[in-house]
């Protein structure tokens, strides 16, 4: 519409306009007004039926690693943790009608995941080849699990149905299936978990399907062990220039890290162990079929096991992969007198030759009092590491 106020000649003509004109503009806004309306309608609203998991990002302690051993297929989020913590400690898991296990059962938190005992009994009576391994900053190993390192990353020789390709999402797999531990069958915990009412929403949360499979299990709960880092001892404290250690402690942290105790080599950084495997001049005689050359044949693994880390070394008693010390001061009274020399002693091994590192009793003491400011009793307390209220 074109609208000439030029050619207006009368009070009536100006009114005609303005009415033709507001009239235009009417029509042209009430005609947008109802696009707009058809065009609202027309849009799809949000699909809120599809599945996204909230990502979980690990907070790094200071001085800890920066390399987290976390696969590309099982990326840490939110809905996964709280589903594998749920599994972790649910008896059900094992499939049994008459037996309630669970992996909390044996590694229980108190004991920074270990059981405090040494050897693991499981659902069959039958005891764990060898004693537990806590459940303690494994995010930060990427060179195999177990006292032998048979769950090892690309190892061409391990294989299981799982097939997760040596991680800790194959030692949920066999904390299941072991006759040691839950003596159970995949099949029947995938039925077990399935037909627990709170678990196929969880299931849908974390992994955009309520069909429980074990592979999805074994991603929780392995998610959930990765949380489970420690952090906060004394030494921790110390380092980080909120905490004084003793002199007797100092003294102890100078004999650990020196040629004068000789721990280091095995139990450096500041994880306290290297996660390598080595003959540490126990003995003489070597007949485990489960040392670490019957994993890589390599002789020079014979008699060859984990250096698991010192720590929460407090709690996690009895030690060596026998658990042939029950004590802390029984360890440090086998590396000051006990070594004994054999073809397969590892190098680093190098007070094996005077039999050990010979320490004063001040100096033992000293040391032990350095070893226990690595306890940290908020990993052992952390209410987001327990058992979740409701669960048998």
């Amino acid at each position: 519409m074109t609208v000439n106020l030029l050619f207006a000649n009368s009070t009536t003509d100006l009114f005609y306009i303005y009415m033709s004109t507001l009239r235009y503009f009417s029509i042209i806004s009430l005609a947008v007004l109802i696009f707009s309306c058809h065009k609202d309608e027309q849009t799809p609203p949000p699909n809120n039926s599809v599945n996204t998991p909230t990502p979980y990002i690990i907070e790094i302690p200071k001085f800890f690693p920066t390399i987290l051993n976390i696969p590309s297929d099982n990326p840490m989020t939110v809905e996964g943790i709280k589903l594998g913590r749920y599994l972790f400690y649910d008896g059900r898991l094992c499939g049994k009608q008459d037996t309630l296990m669970s992996c909390g059962t044996c590694h229980s938190q108190q004991y920074s995941f270990e059981n405090g005992l040494g050897h693991g009994i499981g659902v069959t009576g039958i005891q764990t080849p060898h004693v537990m391994l806590p459940f303690i900053n494994l995010v930060f190993n990427s060179n195999g699990y177990l006292w032998n390192g048979k769950v090892e990353h690309n190892n061409p020789a391990y294989n299981t149905p799982a097939t997760y390709g040596g991680n800790l999402e194959d030692i949920c797999w066999m904390g299941v299936t072991a006759p040691w531990e839950l003596h159970g069958d995949t099949n029947h915990s995938k039925a077990a978990i399935q037909a627990i009412s709170i678990y196929p929403p969880m299931f849908k949360a974390a992994f955009g399907s309520d069909v429980v499979t074990f592979k999805n299990i074994s991603k929780a709960i392995a998610q959930f062990i990765r949380t489970l880092i420690s952090s906060n001892s004394k030494f921790d404290r110390y380092i980080r220039s909120e905490e004084n250690l003793s002199s007797h402690e100092l003294n102890g942290y100078v004999i650990f890290n020196t040629e004068k105790g000789d721990c280091f080599h095995c139990h450096g950084t500041i994880l306290f162990t290297t996660n390598g495997y080595y003959n540490n001049a126990k003995d003489t005689v070597f007949n485990d079929q489960r040392d670490r050359f019957h994993v890589t044949g390599d002789p020079s693994d014979i008699g060859a096991y984990k250096a698991t880390t010192l720590r929460n070394i407090s709690l996690t008693g009895p030690y060596m992969h026998d658990g042939r010390f029950s004590t802390l001061d029984e360890v440090i009274n086998f590396y000051s007198e006990g070594l004994v020399w054999s073809p397969y002693v590892n190098p680093l091994m190098k007070k094996v030759n005077d039999g050990g590192a010979h320490l004063t009793p001040s100096e033992k003491a000293d040391l032990k009092a350095f070893l226990l400011t690595l306890t940290d009793t908020d990993f052992v307390t952390n209410p987001a590491f327990s058992k979740p209220a409701g669960l048998p």
